[in-house]
């Protein structure tokens, strides 16, 4: 591609670099490829040159280039749970149809990006929750055109590298754990709202004495295919009593605690093929906290072992909360004796 200004006489079928405005009575846009009649009103304009981006034979549009690597991309649409919208200034965006949470190959995305700096996808992150018509990415070429071969290879790589995990769970359901002069059930429909996100319904949790026993009756009364459990008396270690109710009802703990903040005091476990998250009590609040990644996940049927937990921490510090400042600065705040 030669880019830069040409005479008039040499840029009929070149592309327009900047808008260039025609006497104040209408504007020929950045990105047109300039025909004849363009060319004439120029011309009319008083415009001797204009600057344009010549493509070499081997060249390939910005448009095509575009929505040929989204459909490398997303080859099937229905299986993929994605949308794409059509290419316009060298653009593609990559939409959800539905809720759920976006899979990626990090790897193909990465080569992909690597190939040539004027091919670029740019997405969420991975397992990020997605509502319908969400952008799960966008793919832009940058220049006004590519080298063939590089699309190329950019569409290789490309290989199906996302999709859009649509949620698997039917139900679920919430026990709350209460202590005299607790909160009782408040901040259920905080947790409901996050739950009807997915097209789920929350029914209203069943309130049980902060015991095991109480807990683990709980558990074992009901199924669900994801249960939560919020507890009056925060989690604050795995043999804690929500932990244990969870062994005591005959399912294990397979992680308490976490690297996400709000969110440490998180575990989860299972009951037979049933998922349990403990929840940490800042669910209660509907801001966002490490229980959403872990919840979303689950309600899409994506596995959330230890090592996912533990990996959550690069990007965990969600807020910095007021109320809990940091040592260095309560020691400021504190007054002189």
């Amino acid at each position: 591609m030669k880019f830069g200004s040409v005479p008039l006489s040499d840029a009929e079928g070149a592309v327009l670099a900047h808008s260039v405005g025609l006497n104040g009575k209408k504007r020929l846009r950045k990105g047109r490829s300039l025909d004849e009649g363009d060319i004439r009103a120029l011309e009319a304009a008083g415009l001797t040159e204009v600057i344009v981006a010549k493509l070499d034979p081997e060249d390939v549009h910005e448009n095509p280039a575009a929505q040929a690597l989204a459909e490398a991309f997303v080859p099937n649409s229905a299986a993929q749970g994605l949308e794409l919208t059509q290419a316009f200034t060298g653009r593609v965006n990559l939409l959800a149809k539905g809720p759920g949470v976006v899979q990626l190959d990090v790897a193909a995305i990465e080569a992909v990006n690597r190939i040539h700096p004027m091919i670029t996808i740019a997405t969420v992150p991975p397992f990020q929750q997605m509502q319908d018509g969400g952008m799960a990415a966008t793919i832009k070429i940058i220049s006004y055109a590519v080298p063939r071969a590089a699309l190329d290879a950019a569409c290789a790589q490309a290989k199906a590298a996302i999709r859009l995990i649509a949620p698997q769970v039917q139900n679920v359901r919430l026990l709350v754990s209460d202590i005299e002069g607790g909160a009782g059930d408040k901040g259920w429909r905080a947790i409901a709202q996050r739950v009807a996100a997915f097209g789920l319904e929350l029914p209203r949790p069943v309130v049980v004495p902060h015991s095991v026993p109480a807990l683990a009756k709980a558990l074992i009364a009901e199924e669900s295919d994801l249960t939560l459990i919020l507890t009056g008396s925060a989690t604050s270690d795995i043999d804690d009593v929500a932990p244990q109710a969870v062994r005591e009802a005959g399912g294990t703990v397979g992680r308490f605690g976490m690297p996400v903040d709000p969110g440490n005091l998180l575990f989860i476990g299972t009951l037979g093929k049933r998922a349990i998250i403990g929840l940490p009590g800042c669910a209660r609040s509907p801001a966002l906290n490490g229980a959403d990644w872990v919840m979303a996940r689950m309600i899409c049927g994506v596995a959330v072992t230890d090592d996912d937990i533990s990996g959550m921490g690069v990007g965990g510090l969600l807020k910095e909360i007021p109320t809990r400042p940091l040592p260095r600065r309560a020691a400021a705040l504190k007054p002189a004796d």
